[in-house]
């Protein structure tokens, strides 16, 4: 019987099935990953809250040395992308025993990636903090726990490899248990450095860097740890030495660059939020520093969403079946949409809650409170352009991405911060409107983007 021939009913049928499986696999797969990303970002809250609890002026020491770090760690996960789709395709294609090779191409992507970014960060991190024309005692103070921070990145790059190849295999629930298991010792860790227990000296911004140090050296050992002790491991070629294979490692780099440079955009043009909020006041960088991090925990939904996506995208795109493809996207698609309206009433209706749990603070409170609640209007736009975006890299659309990310976050949102913020003295609201306006559109061309893809596959 020809596919024409099957009657109307069967068909709708099998649709429906069809679909209903892929929510379950987007379900199985993506729920490990989000609580394995809301895990990066616990970090940073258990940081924020505990700092901020301690000093507010000790909190925006805190932002500013988490900004120009925040660029690496977010362009890390960017460059090691291709880790998780090559190893997802493997998977697709029926060669499993090549996904070895690809984490050990990764591990080794990784060990450069943070040695080099710790050796930038450490030599031009400082001097980079006093040229921005911030007020002297901020950038003083963002110093110290700016080169603590660096010592981080290595141990977080490898931890990010060996997750995104958990991740490509389908097994995300170990990363994303051992994530919080560093992140419980990231708060031990805290509570003694940053307000100085036990007779230890209090070390403010600078406890909650070394905080953040020693958990991501932790994770990035128990990973690697975890990854060696795999019955299968040795038949998923984890302990050969792979072939050279110029293809697979020019792929792995090119997915990896794509997404690192889009990312470095995107992350680049929020950090310099922090320097704009920075030239409005003190309190406007520590208002933004809860603003963003409200934001950047409602962006880790998605961005586990999106791992999913590329994952099942990545199969599909392996063994080459494009309704698949379209199928696993849309659900993609849908659920995130669903996910963004619902984070956009809890924190858009819960702003004041929100906001006073990282600081009692009344002036900084009195920013904060309304800039959380306008950032809401972001939150659909940006979970479905990230997404869109890991959607279209899995399938092998690796620059448009990127380019859309630069054109939307670097030559839109950054301007146009500056000139709402200062020029037309908005202040902080300025900063939260251009943010909105670059999420809806890069959304705007990322989808655009998937569907004429599909309808030249169609």
């Amino acid at each position: 019987m020809t596919p024409s021939e099957v009657p109307a009913s069967s068909q709708a049928e099998g649709r429906i099935s069809s679909v209903r499986a892929d929510l379950f696999d987007l379900w199985g797969l993506a729920w490990p990953v989000v609580l394995s990303r809301l895990g990066i970002m616990a970090m940073g809250l258990c940081d924020a809250i505990v700092v901020g609890r301690y000093s507010a002026r000790e909190l925006g020491y805190h932002a500013l040395a988490w900004a120009p770090t925040s660029v690496v760690v977010t362009m890390s996960v960017g460059l090691l992308a291709g880790v998780q789709v090559m190893t997802a395709r493997a998977v697709g294609q029926g060669r499993r025993n090549d996904t070895g090779a690809v984490l050990r191409r990764g591990l080794k992507y990784s060990l450069w990636i943070g040695a080099i970014s710790t050796l930038i960060t450490v030599l031009g991190g400082p001097a980079f903090l006093h040229v921005l024309g911030l007020e002297k005692d901020l950038a003083d103070g963002a110093t110290r726990p700016l080169i603590v921070f660096a010592f981080s990145l290595p141990g977080y790059a490898i931890s990010v490899a060996a997750s995104l190849w958990l991740e490509g295999l389908s097994r995300p629930k170990p990363a994303a248990a051992l994530m919080w298991v560093a992140n419980g010792v990231n708060l031990v860790v805290d509570l003694l450095l940053v307000p100085g227990t036990f007779g230890l000296p209090a070390l403010g911004a600078t406890g909650g860097a070394w905080a953040t140090t020693i958990a991501r050296t932790f994770l990035a050992v128990g990973l690697l740890a975890y990854i060696a002790r795999m019955p299968e491991a040795r038949e998923l070629g984890v302990f050969t030495k792979p072939e050279k294979n110029l293809a697979a490692e020019t792929e792995q780099r090119r997915i990896g660059f794509g997404a690192g440079a889009s990312n470095f955009f995107e992350v680049a043009s929020f950090a310099s939020m922090n320097v704009f909020a920075g030239w409005i006041g003190g309190l406007a960088v520590a208002s933004w520093a809860i603003t963003l991090n409200v934001a950047a925990i409602v962006f880790m939904v998605p961005l586990g969403l999106s791992t999913a996506a590329a994952v099942m995208v990545g199969r599909a795109y392996g063994a080459r079946d494009y309704r698949a493809i379209d199928r696993a996207a849309v659900v993609a698609f849908g659920v995130t949409a669903v996910f963004g309206v619902l984070a956009m009433l809890i924190v858009g209706l819960g702003a004041g809650p929100i906001a006073a749990g990282y600081t009692g603070d009344a002036a900084t409170l009195a920013l904060a409170v309304p800039a959380v609640a306008l950032s809401a209007l972001m939150f659909v736009p940006d979970a479905l352009q990230v997404v869109c975006a890991q959607a279209l890299r899995a399938r092998g659309d690796v620059w448009v991405p990127t380019i859309t990310h630069l054109a939307s976050y670097v030559v839109v949102m950054a301007p146009l911060a500056w000139f709402l913020a200062l020029p037309m003295k908005l202040g902080l609201a300025g900063i939260v409107w251009a943010v909105i306006a670059a999420s809806f559109l890069s959304a705007g061309l990322l989808l655009t983007r998937f569907w004429r893809l599909s309808v030249i596959n169609a």
